[in-house]
């Protein structure tokens, strides 16, 4: 992903938001040809010196199949996003699209069988958590959970590079700053969390 100057941070804190609320990311691999595959993600900081991401995908996708230990991947997480209007300046310019993004290098290393069921667990927890009648791993019973883990393979991506994106109109004058903030406040979730985020690097 090129970042220009201007837009790069490397503020891990803003990585973790952006991982946390945007979890359903591109896992991308180039072993045998380009593959990609949608998946959950999870950013696993038991210990802290030794962060890495856990996912699985299905056993039966073709990337499962080429994936090895020490094989790189990346893992592609775009966050909050929307379109800036052209409208909103007070000249002409061109318009834009304003957007969060990390993108993470790693090391593939597979999980074994234990790994995998507390991913599972981890990861049914994370989200069920939520719900009216949270049906976790626990409640399924151990037979069926191993029985549905024999289709799925368990990885962790060790990072090796991160990079982290924040385009948030920081080229714009104060004016055409502010506007396009009141503009993103009257349109949908995702511009209106464009239009907070741009707020709180203004302060």
């Amino acid at each position: 992903m090129f970042i220009p100057k201007l837009y790069k941070s490397e503020d891990l804190t803003v990585m973790r938001t952006i991982i946390k609320e945007n979890s359903f990311a591109l896992l991308i691999s180039s072993a045998d040809r380009i593959r990609a595959t949608h998946s959950m993600m999870m950013l696993n900081e038991d210990d802290p010196g030794n962060t890495y991401i856990e996912t699985h995908i299905l056993r039966a996708n073709p990337q499962a199949k080429t994936l090895k230990n020490g094989d790189e991947v990346l893992c592609d997480f775009l966050g909050a996003h929307t379109y800036i209007s052209s409208s909103w300046y007070d000249h002409v310019n061109v318009s834009t699209w304003n957007y969060e993004a990390v993108q993470i290098y790693g090391k593939v290393e597979l999980m074994n069988h234990d790994e995998l069921y507390v991913h599972l667990d981890k990861l049914t927890s994370k989200y069920e958590s939520f719900q009216q009648c949270p049906m976790m791993v626990k409640d399924m019973g151990k037979e069926f959970v191993e029985k549905e883990m024999k289709g799925a393979c368990g990885i962790k991506i060790i990072p090796t590079e991160i990079f982290i994106k924040q385009k948030l109109s920081q080229n714009r004058k104060e004016n055409d700053f502010n506007n396009i903030i009141v503009q993103l406040e009257q349109s949908d979730d995702n511009a209106r969390k464009i239009a907070e985020k741009m707020k709180a690097i203004k302060k």
